[in-house]
């Protein structure tokens, strides 16, 4: 069966000619769905994809209607691959049911993961420069060395617990379990302990 997918925005003028593309090219059911490109959710395209079943084929007017990016359209080609479901866009002449089209996928899917290899090991370099240059990457630590040190003065005081503690320094008591047991963990030469006390 041929299942048209077709994605307009508000204000998109070719609805008409996705629709009537779709029927031309002999689709029994058509979906359509209201969406802008970067919207996440596409209520539509999963009720198509629950729908289709293996030996089916999804057809689109172009490719940018179904993937809002080229990782997100190989994720969902990958879907559809996975259920036996082909794929046939009509603009760019693709249809992932014959041998071509498959090729052309293969190619797209080697670029995505290229293109995810090279973003990851421009940001290793990039940590890399900095490490070198004396800064260290990550979120700011929540407790400061000196609120540190206050907490465990305070803990000092067997009235007080950890979670009043927390509350005075406006930390949640586990950020400062997890500070305490770090601290302890350097004083006896990196090797882990619990921090005990109860709150």
């Amino acid at each position: 069966m041929l299942l048209g997918y077709a994605r307009v925005s508000i204000d998109d003028q070719t609805a008409l000619l996705q629709l009537e593309a779709l029927e031309a090219a002999g689709c029994e059911r058509t979906f359509s769905e209201p969406a802008s490109g970067a919207a996440a959710g596409r209520p539509v395209l999963a009720e198509l994809l629950n729908h289709s079943r293996r030996g089916d084929t999804l057809v689109v007017w172009r490719l940018d209607r179904l993937g809002r990016s080229l990782p997100h359209l190989i994720e969902t080609v990958q879907k559809l691959e996975r259920r036996g479901v082909g794929l046939q866009s009509l603009t760019e002449g693709i249809d992932t049911t014959a041998p071509n089209g498959r090729l052309v996928f293969h190619l797209f899917g080697a670029l995505a993961q290229f293109e995810r290899e090279v973003i990851h090991e421009r940001a290793m370099v990039g940590l890399a420069a900095a490490r070198a240059r004396g800064r260290k990457g990550g979120r700011p630590p929540k407790l400061s060395a000196e609120k540190l040190q206050v907490a465990q003065r305070l803990l000092k005081d067997p009235k007080l617990t950890v979670s009043e503690v927390a509350r005075t320094l406006g930390v949640h008591r586990s950020t400062l379990h997890k500070a305490l047991n770090g601290a302890v963990a350097k004083q006896v030469d990196g090797v882990g302990r619990g921090f005990v006390r109860a709150g």
